[in-house]
């Protein structure tokens, strides 16, 4: 429209604020401890809640008793969760819930509640597809040109078996809320990634308006995915309430009940070929998989991954149900297996045909959406990994400890969510930006303020900051790394659309029209004549006594003026040592090369890639989730035996950001979910090279390169 504002962002040259590597605004409250999440509030009258959850893998409800449990001291509220006649199907899924005047009221008194089950037959290892039977759920084959010949005519075939087990969360604050029910109010405090939509999600299961729950949260210890939707818990915690007569209830999980209960990370296995020219050329895949993340079973993993133009391709997998919890989103749905399972056998092809396997990456970047992208990334992830002097072929080296390096790749969207904002200039000079989205830790709060203060020439200290309620303009929610890209472009365009509303105000004083004015370095000043100008707050008088400029700017998703777009793509090169004899694998360096589009925070774009880098060497070394196979109960419940990266085990991370200016023009592009893909690929890859022969099963574990090396299955 030819009225429509100028809403694009300022030259890369041209920008004061954003751009710079400010630090986090609530950094200082963080570090010093006087953050407040959802897990530290104390209320008056709080009640503590306590889940009893089924102590089998499956099995039926024939009876249940609450009257002791509801006759002790201290006890204002039981709630049956599972009737009798009830089927449950995981080890750890909720029988009934307890809120008593102290926690250690409500778990004695679930102790109180007498349970009793008719136990049916269970099954919860999915790493051996023969043994699923019924279980298993075929997808369906799908194929892309003649697989079969390419396969038989190729110079050279690789064969691979690979897997990734199933991970949870492990958020350091655990799911949960603080909950009061009163009369036909509710009021929630909980550790979410959706302030805005939290209220409509659970308004149904409570039969109450969704206008009458009021949602309130400063800050969260962690979702990664997971913590989207209410959760049971959230109905359990408000029906507790009301109950209790209203008083308010902290229900938050407890360590063994996190691992089980909210979301995991579902597993992948794949026995995949590849073939091709002896030169590296791919001409043809072929892969069988199966997963399962829970009872549900588990999706199929996007493949070949990156490389999604292998021109004969065939495709089958198997949807695995197995009793344990359910999955949920977990940073890049699935492209981790993907990655993994996809860069696996690229490796093993190259071994296979004798080529640097950074020269088979390359070789075939004709195969990805964006060939010259990945091209120029595998170039500097090379020079930074240095690779040409550090990287040897398999099987080449000798003695007990031996350096290997391996290759990982990512792509995601991260447009920006629909979402927005609203900026009130008031006659004094001060403003307020507000907008009811969620910071995750990401840097959100400081990301706003930044633009903020670049769109109306002001710096950051001068710009009021409101986030984290549902009664203000609505957020998106922060998955799909699309809040930067969302919360940005609305603030950007609040700003401008606050400013046009300003200059009508200013225009006057200046004798000049409201178009040819601009915001610069705390002045209003006409475009052609700098030298007529006048501070901020004298423009922000003329608004008037009692008066004030409040707009507001939306984004709707894949926004098409250029504030954001979609489409990351990153190179990831794992640097270890591997000690034979014992089978501990050493990070030495990780070297990261990602694109994200148009940076706002150089210092907050660094950290999420450093973060996903570390959560996903965790993954890589330590992390998987254990099940018995005879009582159905997963075995590292707890922080004991679920194992986890300290910071001894990362080693040296090095990031490049693509900050080039064709990448700028694309606008911004979240940055959460890319980074943390390629880790588990490019650490299986290093092993491989390092120690000549594949470990087939994620995590690189002790016992499984040693179980590897010595050519055991177990």
């Amino acid at each position: 429209m030819a009225n429509t504002p100028d809403y694009s962002w300022p030259p890369m040259d041209a920008r004061k604020i954003m751009g710079k590597p400010y630090k986090r605004l609530d950094g200082p409250q963080k570090a010093a401890g006087r953050a407040k999440y959802t897990s530290d509030l104390k209320m008056k009258d709080m009640l503590f809640a306590a889940y009893l959850t089924c102590p089998h893998a499956h099995a039926r409800i024939t009876s249940i008793d609450t009257g002791a449990a509801e006759k002790m001291n201290g006890v204002q509220a039981v709630l049956v969760i599972a009737e009798a006649g009830k089927e449950l199907q995981w080890h750890g899924q909720e029988v009934a819930a307890v809120a008593a005047t102290t926690e250690e009221v409500a778990r004695e008194a679930i102790l109180k509640i007498k349970v009793a089950y008719e136990v049916l037959p269970h099954f919860v290892n999915e790493a051996d597809l023969a043994k699923a039977a019924s279980r298993g759920k075929a997808a369906g084959e799908k194929v892309t040109g003649d697989p079969e010949k390419a396969i038989q005519d190729a110079e050279a075939v690789s064969d691979g078996v690979y897997g990734i087990p199933v991970i949870t969360h492990c958020c350091l604050e655990p799911h949960g809320c603080v909950i009061q029910w009163q009369g036909d109010q509710v009021m929630a405090w909980p550790s979410t990634q959706f302030v805005t939509g939290w209220a409509g999600t659970l308004a149904p299961n409570l039969k109450v308006p969704a206008a009458n729950i009021k949602v309130k949260m400063d800050y969260i210890g962690g979702g990664f995915g997971s913590k989207f939707s209410p959760g049971a818990w959230a109905e359990v915690g408000a029906r507790l309430s009301q109950k209790a007569g209203g008083k308010p209830v902290k229900i938050f999980l407890d360590r063994a009940s996190e691992q089980q209960i909210p979301g995991n990370r579902p597993s992948a296995f794949g026995k995949i070929k590849i073939a091709g020219k002896k030169d590296g050329t791919i001409t043809a895949w072929q892969s069988d998989t199966w997963a399962s993340g829970g009872f549900a079973g588990g999706g199929q993993p996007p493949l070949p991954y990156v490389y999604t133009n292998i021109p004969n391709t065939r495709l089958n997998h198997v949807s695995v149900s197995v009793n344990a919890g359910p999955s949920q989103a977990w940073r890049a749905p699935n492209n981790q297996q993907a990655s993994y399972l996809t860069c696996s056998a690229i490796e093993d092809f190259a071994a296979k045909v004798g080529v640097d396997p950074m020269v088979v990456f390359d070789k075939n970047a004709g195969y990805t959406p964006r060939a010259e992208q990945y091209q120029y990334q595998l170039k500097k992830a090379a020079e930074l990994s240095e690779w040409s002097k550090l990287w040897k072929p398999r099987g080449s080296q000798t003695g007990a400890v031996r350096r290997g390096l391996g290759i990982g790749v990512n792509a995601w969207g991260g447009a920006g969510h629909a979402c927005e904002a609203r900026t009130t200039i008031n006659p004094d000079g001060s403003v307020l930006l507000e907008m009811g989205t969620q910071d995750l830790g990401t840097g959100t709060r400081t990301i706003m303020t930044q633009v903020a203060a670049e769109t109306l020439g002001l710096q950051m200290g001068q710009i009021k900051l409101a986030i984290g309620d549902n009664s203000l303009p609505p957020g998106g929610a922060s998955g799909g790394s699309t809040t930067v890209g969302g919360a940005s472009s609305a603030t950007r365009k609040s700003g401008i659309n606050a400013l046009a509303k300003l200059f009508e105000a200013a225009a006057p004083a200046l004798s000049a029209q409201p178009e040819d004015l601009e915001a610069v370095d705390g002045t209003v000043r006409v475009k052609s004549d700098t030298k007529k100008s006048m501070s901020w707050v004298a423009a922000c008088k003329k608004i008037g006594p009692g008066g004030k400029i409040s707009e507001t700017g939306a984004n709707e998703q894949r926004n098409p003026m250029g504030l954001n777009s979609g489409g990351a793509a990153g190179v990831q090169v794992a640097d270890v040592s591997v000690d034979t004899e014992t089978g501990l694998v050493k990070i030495n360096r990780y070297v990261a090369v990602q694109d994200c589009g148009l940076i706002i925070n150089p210092r907050l774009a660094e950290s999420q890639i450093y973060g996903a880098i570390i959560m996903g060497i965790s993954t890589a070394l330590f992390e998987e989730r254990i099940m018995d196979n005879l009582t159905g109960r997963m075995m590292n419940s707890d922080m004991e035996f679920y194992k986890l990266a300290g910071i001894k085990d990362i080693g040296d991370i090095v990031v490049h950001l693509d900050i080039r200016e064709v990448n700028d023009k694309r606008g911004v592009i979240g940055l959460g979910e890319p980074p943390a893909i390629g880790i588990c690929a490019a650490v299986g890859n290093a092993v491989a090279n390092a120690i000549g022969v594949r470990v087939p099963n994620m995590p690189m574990s002790p016992m499984h390169v040693l179980n590897t090396l010595e050519g055991r299955n177990a």
